[in-house]
């Protein structure tokens, strides 16, 4: 009935040694007021300096998202008081950011989506606040914590286009290694601003932002809500009542709600800080951070599907998580076959990541020369498939290599063409009724009669040759 437009505002905090403008550790603490320096906390008389990593991670990312990058590298003062801005300013990138004008190609639902990106900005974080029934502590841990905040333009219509692209997004902070992007240690979160339109009006729809969402479910159901809402509003003649204003959303409910009026924007005083000379982003420089701009997620699902031939489903389960598609890299590296080591990842160590939020892929014991080691005792016919599951499963319980456990539990595929044929003449001489019955028509008898081959070797027989030796006989 109504077109809804959407814009985000991303942060990210990046992963570095130190601070963004400080000597202080760059890292997560659960004890409060641990990894700070004199200039996280405000102090007088200390001055920043400009971590480079954080420079070239941010250069990094803009190059990716095909921005236009500025000349000189430079900060910012975004000028506001509160608790958790110990300086009473944020040290910022907003005259000059370190990319503008940005587009990347999404897939929605089977379609390509272009998203364009107003800018994409280094920063500072702030401390962060813990409320009390009766009083509010400051943690400066996160005080000065190396933050990239990328924005859009107004340019997303669903909770669809904006979580694909926020996911697309985090899978380029994961595979440049700019961010780990753990949501646990509050790693990412979003401004989501949405407004909705008649489908056929020019103009945009009065916005509505909803501040520091830190899941993208949240987001989901944030934008959801907010379509509902003033959707509603707009249907019953009401719309007047949506206002520009900012607004929060509450896990419990699954609602949003009004925090403050939003009238007019607010005034910063934005101005150059002149503590941070210039940094001349040199070509040398630039070509530099190109060249080392590793394969991205959309690069390596391509491949997949080119060179492996594995299915775009397939395709994008791997590498959707790069420890994931990482670890089927390495299977492929030590020469298993891409398709079997795609089938046993997507379908069994999966399977076990799945089993709980606290574990990876690094979690799980069965390591990608595991899996090689598997694939090969399978495609040399040492073992069954059927086999290869039990195997896995007991890799699993008892913490052994395929091979030792294959060993262990003597699971060897019988090669003596002898005791087979006489395994075979065994089961035939057992069943005559079962014969009779395939030769009328009842071809799953034949089945049946390997099953038969396959239970008095204990598994050990090629279920293939077993097969081939009862039709030679039977006929």
């Amino acid at each position: 009935m109504y077109k809804a437009v959407i814009g985000l505002e991303f942060h990210c905090e990046m992963k570095s040694h130190t601070k963004v403008f400080s000597n202080a550790i760059n890292g997560f603490s659960k004890l409060s007021n641990q990894l700070v320096a004199p200039l996280d906390m405000g102090f007088p008389g200390t001055l920043p300096v400009v971590n480079k990593t954080c420079v070239k991670k941010a250069i990094e990312m803009a190059m990716i998202l095909n921005c236009k990058i500025p000349e000189y590298m430079e900060f910012d003062r975004k000028n506001y008081f509160y608790p958790d801005l110990p300086k009473g300013y944020q040290l910022t990138q907003f005259f000059n950011p370190v990319g503008v004008d940005g587009k990347v190609v999404i897939e929605v639902n089977g379609k390509e989506k272009e998203v364009l990106i107003h800018d994409i900005h280094l920063e500072e974080d702030s401390a962060s606040l813990d409320h009390y029934y009766d009083t509010s502590n400051i943690d400066y841990n996160r005080s000065g914590v190396p933050l990239l905040e990328l924005v859009t333009e107004p340019c997303l219509n669903s909770a669809d286009e904006a979580i694909e692209f926020l996911e697309y997004i985090k899978r380029i902070y994961e595979y440049t290694d700019i961010s780990d992007c753990d949501t646990k240690k509050g790693q990412i979160r979003a401004d989501v601003n949405v407004s909705i339109m008649d489908n056929d009006s020019k103009e945009l729809g009065t916005k509505v932002e909803v501040k520091n969402v830190n899941s993208f479910d949240s987001i989901r159901k944030t934008i959801e809500y907010e379509i509902e809402r003033q959707s509603k509003l707009k249907s019953e003649g009401r719309y007047d009542e949506v206002v520009q204003e900012t607004r929060r959303f509450d896990d419990e409910t699954g609602t949003t709600i009004h925090m403050r009026s939003k009238a007019d924007a607010i005034d910063y005083k934005y101005f150059t800080d002149p503590n941070i000379p210039k940094y001349k982003i040199t070509n040398e420089l630039l070509e530099e951070i190109k060249k080392n701009i590793p394969m991205l997620a959309h690069e390596r699902k391509n491949k997949y599907i080119s060179e492996y031939n594995l299915s775009e489903y397939d395709a994008k389960v791997l590498v959707k998580n790069k420890k994931v598609s990482d670890y089927f890299e390495e299977c492929v590296r030590l020469g298993a076959d891409a398709k079997s080591a795609c089938n046993w990842i997507t379908t069994k160590v999966l399977a076990e990541v799945n089993k709980s939020d606290e574990i990876t892929i690094d979690d799980v014991f069965i390591r990608p020369s595991m899996i090689a080691e598997l694939i090969k005792l399978i495609a040399d016919k040492k073992i069954t498939n059927n086999q290869g599951k039990e195997v896995f499963t007991k890799m699993l319980e008892e913490h052994l290599t395929p091979v030792e456990i294959v060993k262990k539990y003597n699971m060897e595929i019988l090669e003596d063409d002898n005791l087979v044929n006489s395994l075979v003449d065994e089961v035939l001489s057992e069943n005559e009724k079962a014969i009779e019955d395939y030769k009328n028509g009842r071809t799953n008898m034949l089945d049946y009669l390997v099953g038969q081959v396959m239970k008095k070797s204990r598994g050990k027989a090629n279920p293939v040759d077993a097969k081939n030796k009862l039709l030679e006989k039977i006929k």
